[in-house]
Formats: structure tokens, sequence, C-alpha cells
């Protein structure tokens, strides 16, 4: 397989070189009668696959690969206007467009409009998902660039958002709800996440204060939208770590978007501590196809099936950490294997009407079945020794005191099914200045979970800790549980328009859950300002968000159950400011925004890696506030860059955690969140070499500092340790062989292809070693010894993306 994608990398690069014109650039703003902008109007060059939408601020680019050509400006509700241009090659042209509201279907307007600009959501460039490098090749990985978002794991597709936790974000594709697999200890084990890149027409994220529309979740929403594509396409995209195969069809009355993709990371995998056999494969086929059946009905099926294997044989490992005065190795050697392995079915039938202009019925139907097993049984010998730091002596490396011999043991038998029906409808009517928005759901998940697991440690001949002559097993877990929960839930929801320059959203949801037989209501309001200078946007929102308990979230670290736990609250504010100016010769684009979040009836939890063990017996009130700042923009011509900053405190108080120590009562009080990294920077960046334009470099850089941790099976308050700061640059360098700055370009390709382009990646170009969590052992003066789990170091990368022509 290796050999057959070098090989194809050689094709595609020695191709011949024949001669070619630069592309035509047309930029500007496209605005309404009143001179406000317009967001997601659709901008395409006639008769070429060239296509965009419009961003908030009414702002688009679009190329034309001849000097005369047409450009249709068309949005549901206003009437299409088309413009004729004839440059000169390479021409850059701006021009600003004022499209007609359209009378017949002025109450459309609002429901295609409002829905798009009245929300506190940040708009994501899908180009960027090509373009950035990422080692996981998963589309959520770039989340962890936007502010609000923390990171410290580039394996995994998981990610907390303002002192959140994984189980707490909401992703949607075309309006359903999507499920994701529950037993994943660790990014090793995390194959394809369900969003593929090469489908995805829109996306959007909101990092809290987000609308009644959405569901019942305390921390974030993530929108998908899989939409009508512009032209017939053929897309391959190869790597020497995944590939995928993507085909858009367009038909009179339907379309057809599919992909195939497959992943196998163990060139990443085996330059980490632990050696042995990696075999990771994942794979999915996942299809989306529409039918209209007249312009007021259309039906749709989303499908997807995704599975992976995740098999380990390690051998060794040796690990050094510590300090420069006190430098500690641990070496392992191993026996047995692990094998984790999951499989996902997943279907989604939608059915729009819109009897009316000024209103559409959306019937959603889906249903997801996924199984998921854990089989580990690995025994590690280990020798624990502390070591000469002294570089300039004789002795630098040697052993200069064994701090223990010995052995632990883990063993894993579990295995889960899950299987969840959904079934909602949707209505969104607009009656002169009010878009007025409702929907019903019900939904259903049942689980069986079957857990047989537990671990030893055996340090210098004795188990720890020493009770009896017996071997003590520890952390025994042998339980078989099967529960049934069902959410009814109904939502209802107003933006108004109080002027040209501000618009107010009001909405309420209700949720029943079966499991903690609570009736939760969740008001919420959304205000927004924009001046007559159409280049601010200012927002304030306020809101209750309810999140009923999960299977996750009532079972405890023995495997028992807590059904009598109840709904997790929040209640949030924020303001937020967008500002669009001009600099650097380019437009540029400011968000900003403060929050503050309070909460009650948390449920405590603790994080290993990407497992969370909920405490579920226990309850905790807690807060987190903070700011995030972006700004972005096309500093280097024709290529976004962003550079992004959060600041972030998140703490919670357990409620009767106290204890006695000496004789005396101690009450740890307000303890940092598990997830509570107080600063995020990102930066990505791209630029384009002075000499070659055709080349460009790609930079991704993450900082996020330092997150609490503590022993396993202890109490919260002793999580006292921290896992150091996660620091990583990764870096791609590309070359567009039919990009339009290219004077020159291969005859083959240019009459074949609409796209070629071969990307060269450093993962983690300065080989940091970032700690994701601790194996903890005990020496034999039972001293325990937190030994650090590290991620991927540097890794280098092939990547080649190829797009057909029709």
């Amino acid at each position: 397989m290796l050999r057959l994608r070098l090989t194809f990398f050689l094709l595609i690069v020695c191709c011949s070189v024949g001669i070619a014109q630069p592309l035509v650039r047309v930029s500007g703003i496209v605005y309404n009668e009143e001179k406000l902008p317009l967001s997601q109007v659709t901008v395409i060059v006639l008769g070429q696959a060239q296509s965009t939408v419009t961003d908030e601020f009414g702002v688009y680019t679009i190329y034309s690969s001849s000097k005369t050509f047409s450009i249709k400006y068309s949005l549901l509700g206003y009437q299409q206007q088309t413009l004729k241009f004839d440059e000169h090659s390479g021409a850059r042209i701006n021009r600003q467009v004022s499209l007609v509201a359209n009378i017949n279907e002025l109450e459309q307007v609002n429901i295609t409009t409002k829905q798009n600009q009245l929300s506190n959501t940040t708009t994501i460039n899908i180009s960027d998902v090509a373009s950035m490098p990422l080692v996981s090749g998963n589309f959520e990985t770039m989340l962890k660039t936007l502010p609000g978002v923390s990171t410290n794991n580039e394996l995994s597709a998981q990610y907390s958002v303002r002192g959140g936790n994984f189980d707490e974000n909401l992703i949607y594709i075309n309006d359903v709800e999507i499920n994701r697999p529950v037993l994943i200890r660790n990014g090793q084990q995390e194959g394809l996440s369900f969003i593929n890149a090469e489908l995805v027409s829109k996306a959007k994220f909101s990092a809290g204060g987000f609308e009644a529309r959405y569901g019942d979740k305390l921390s974030s929403v993530l929108d998908i939208k899989y939409d009508r594509p512009d032209s017939n396409q053929l897309i391959l995209s190869t790597s020497l770590l995944n590939t995928s195969l993507t085909a858009k069809r367009l038909a009179k009355k339907s379309f057809l978007l599919a992909g195939i993709r497959y992943k196998n990371n163990s060139n990443v995998l085996i330059k980490q501590d632990e050696k042995g056999s990696y075999n990771p494969n994942f794979g999915d086929v996942q299809l989306l196809y529409q039918y209209n059946f007249s312009p007021k009905f259309n039906l749709s099926f989303l499908g997807n099936i995704n599975m992976g294997q995740f098999k380990l044989v390690p051998t060794n490992r040796e690990t050094q950490f510590g300090t420069l005065a006190n430098t500690l190795r641990l070496n392992v050697d191993y026996a047995g294997q692990e094998i984790d392995d999951y499989q996902t079915l997943g279907s989604a039938v939608t059915a729009t009407y819109s009897p009316q202009p000024n209103l559409v019925i959306k019937f959603i139907n889906s249903y997801f079945n996924t199984v998921e097993r854990e089989r580990f049984d690995i025994d590690g010998s280990y020798i624990f020794d502390e070591i000469d730091p002294d570089f300039t002596g004789e002795n630098f490396g040697m052993v200069t005191k064994n701090k223990g011999i010995g052995s632990y043991y883990n063993y894993g038998r579990n295995s889960l099914n899950t299987q969840t029906l959904a079934s909602e409808v949707k209505v969104d009517q607009n009656f002169n200045n009010h878009l007025f928005s409702w929907g019903l759901k019900f939904d259903q998940s049942k689980y069986n979970d079957k857990l047989n697991e537990y671990n030893y440690t055996d340090s210098a001949g004795y188990i720890l800790p020493v009770q009896s002559k017996n071997i003590v097993l520890q952390n025994v877990i042998n339980v078989e549980n099967s529960i049934d929960i069902k959410n009814y839930s109904a939502y209802i929801q107003d933006s108004y328009t109080l002027s040209s320059y501000a618009e107010l959203q009001l909405g309420t949801r209700a949720t029943y859950s079966s499991l903690s037989r609570q009736l939760l209501i969740s008001p919420r309001l959304l205000i927004a300002y924009r001046p007559n200078s159409n280049n601010k946007i200012l927002r304030f929102t306020a809101g209750v968000y309810k999140q009923p308990p999960s299977y996750r979230t009532i079972r405890e670290f023995s495997g028992k159950l807590n059904i009598t736990q109840k709904a997790q609250s929040s209640y949030n504010t924020s303001l937020g400011y967008d500002y669009a100016f001009d600099a650097f010769g380019t437009r540029l684009k400011f968000t900003s925004e403060a929050y503050f979040k309070y909460s009650d009836r948390l449920i405590p939890y603790k994080i290993d890696n990407l497992r969370i063990k909920y405490l579920a017996n226990e309850v905790s009130r807690g807060f987190a506030y903070g700011a995030d700042f972006s700004i972005g923009g096309e500093f280097v011509k024709d290529l976004v860059s962003y550079f992004r900053m959060s600041v972030m405190h998140a703490n919670e108080d357990i409620i009767g955690d106290s204890y006695v120590d000496n004789g005396k009562m101690v009450y740890p009080g307000y303890l940092k969140r598990p997830t509570d990294q107080r600063i995020n920077f990102s930066i990505f960046f791209q630029d384009r070499l002075l000499n070659s334009p055709t080349y460009k470099v790609h930079l991704n850089a993450l900082y996020g500092s330092r997150l609490p941790i503590g022993p396993p099976q202890t109490a919260r308050y002793l999580d006292r340790f921290y896992i150091p700061s996660y620091k990583r640059v990764d870096i791609g360098f590309s070359k567009d062989f039919l990009d339009d700055a290219a004077f020159h370009k291969p005859k083959f390709l240019d009459k074949n292809f609409n796209s070629v382009i071969l990307f060269f990646e450093v993962f983690n170009m300065l080989n940091i070693n970032n700690t994701v969590s601790y194996l903890w052992l005990k020496d034999v003066d039972n001293v325990q010894y937190a030994i650090p789990n590290y991620l991927t170091g540097r890794q280098f990368n092939l990547k080649l993306i190829v797009k057909l022509k029709p």
C-alpha cells in the first residue's frame, strides 16, 4: 500500500508542464436595499465549477478560469442578479452587489437570513480543513484552534469547552443529533469521527449561549450541514495515515453525496514510549441522498457504517522523567495484548415540507446502534531506577539507586451495546417581523453493559497495599447493567426584528426525563445590535442550560448505577463584540466574548486520558468565567489566517466532601475542575513562497496551560498534581499544481483535474513530549510516583488531494 501511494505521488509530480493563465479573482460585499450585508448569498461563476457563499458581513471571494464570464448572486427571497465581466488574466476585481427583495417571498427572507445571522456562533472556514496539518484527520480536531476550546490531545476528536467536559457537547449533521462511542479510553483507540469533512458544505460552532432549538447539553454546539453540491465531483485524498474517496452527483430532482474513508495511524503510534505491534484499522461508508418530489416537498436519507479495531501487542517501554537534579527512569517488559473494537450503524430520514413561502416543516427520524468491546490482558514487569543526571561526569545515565522492582497486571472484558431512536418535528414560520420556531422530540436510548475488569500492583514481591499473604485484586468491577432511558422535549423560539439594526431572540426548552423524572425548563435570550456602520455586531446572551442524567453520568467507578441522579444545571451569560476592519491591505475580523457560568447539581468527575470517571453519587456546584479573542483574515492574499486566545477559570465545590485530619474537620471547599485550563492560544497561519506562489506553508501552533490531575480511585480533593502545559507546532508545505497564481500548469492535470495539491507535513515539528496522563506506581518504600504517558513525537506525512473534472 505504501509503495502504491508513493508511486502515485511521483506520477503526479513528474507530469509534463504546459502553459496556462492565472485565474481572475472577484471579491466584494453583498448588501440588501437598506445597505445591510447579507450572509449565505450563493455566488456562482456560470458554466464553471466555482461557487461560494458570503459570510456574516456579506463578504465573498470567487475565481474564474476565463477572462470573459458571468457571476450569479442568489438568496432565497431575493431577486437573482447576474453580472458580466471581461477582464485581463490574473485580474483582481472588487465588486459590491445589492440584491432586491422579492415581494412574493418576503416572509421567507427572514427564515433564511435570521437563522444564519441571529446566533451566537462562529462560522468555520471549510477550506481550512484540507490545508491544516492534523495528525488525527478528524474534522473536530480543527475546533481546538477556536477560542473557548481546550486542547491537550492531538490524537483525539474529543474536546472540552469553557470548563465543560467531553460529554457536554452537541453535534448535529443536517439537524440530526450524532451519538459517539462511550468506551474509548485514549486517543490511540479512537478512529474516524462521524463527520466526513469532504461532505461538509457549512459548519457553525457555538462555545456557549446557543439557541433553544438545540438540545440539552451544558457546553457547546457544532452544527454541520451536508448540502446540495454545485457540480458533479470526484475527490481522492490519500496520505501515509488515511485515504478517502468522495463522490458528489447532481440530477434534475435529486443529489447524492457518498464517501468512503480508511485510517491507519500505526506510523504515528510506533514512535511512542510503549513499543510493540500496533495495528489500528478504522473505516466508514457514509452517504446522503435527497429527492425533491416538488418545490414544496423533499425527502432525504443519511446513512453511515463506521467500524474500527485497535490491536496492540506491547513488548517494552522506557520512560525517563523527573528533574535535572532528580532523574528517574522506568523500564517495563510486557506480556499479553489489547484488542478494542466498535461498530456503529446510523441512519436518518428527513422529510421537509414547505406549503407556503413563509413556512418550513421538518420531520426527522434517526436510529443509531453502537457495539463496543474492550479486551485487554497485559502483564508488565518493571524496573524503577534513579539515574545519574550529571552529563559532565563519567557515570552519566548510569543507575545510582534502584527504586523498585515489581509488576502490574491489567485485565478487562467489557462490552456495551447502545441503541438510540429519535423522532422530531421542527417548524419555522414568519409573521411580519417575527420568525417563530417550535419543535417536539422523543428519543429513547437502551444500554446493555457488561463490565469485568481488575488490576493489581506488585512492588518488590509485595502486593500494595499489603493486607495478607493472599493476592488482593484492586479496582475489581464485575457487573452487568441494562437500562432504558426516554426523553421528551419541546422548544419554542421567536426571533424578532426590533429595528433595522437590532434583533431579539427569546426561546425556551422543556424536557422530561424518564430517569430523573424531572420537568426541566430552560429559558434563553439573545440580543444582537448592528450599528449603522455595518462592520460591528454587539451580542448579549443569557440562558439556562440543563443536562438530564445519561448512562455515563450515572455509572460509578464500580460500575453500579445511581438511578436517583438529577439533571445538571448551568446559568450562562455572555457579551460578545465583532468588528470587521481594513488593515494590512486586506479585510480583517476581530471577535471577542466575555462569559460567566454558574452551575449547580454538577456531577464531579476525574479524567484519565479520554476516559471520564464520574463520581455518580456526589454533587457539586461550580462556576466558570473567562474571555475569548480572535482575529483573522487574509494577512497573505487569498490565504486566511487566524490568531486566537482564551483565558478561563473553572472551579467546583463538592458538597459533603469534608474529612477528618489529625482530629480536625477539614473542608476542601472549591477545587479546580479537571478541565481548568487557564490559558489557550492558537495560531493558524498560511503564507506563499515569494518566488514560487504555488508553494504554500500552513502553520498550526497550539498552547494550553497545565491541567489538574490526581491518582485514580481517590477523592477529588487529592488532585494536587498537574499535567504540564500542552505545546505543539505542526507545519505543512503544499504545492498546488493548478493554483490560480500559476503561470505554467501541467497540461495533463489541467485537462483532467479541477485541483491537484500535494502536501508534505511535519507533525510536532519541535518534537515536544506532551503528557496526556500518568501511570501511577509505588516504590519499595510505598511512595507513589506518576510516570508520564507521552503523546506523539515528530512525524512526517505525505498527502495528496485530487479533484477530477466532471
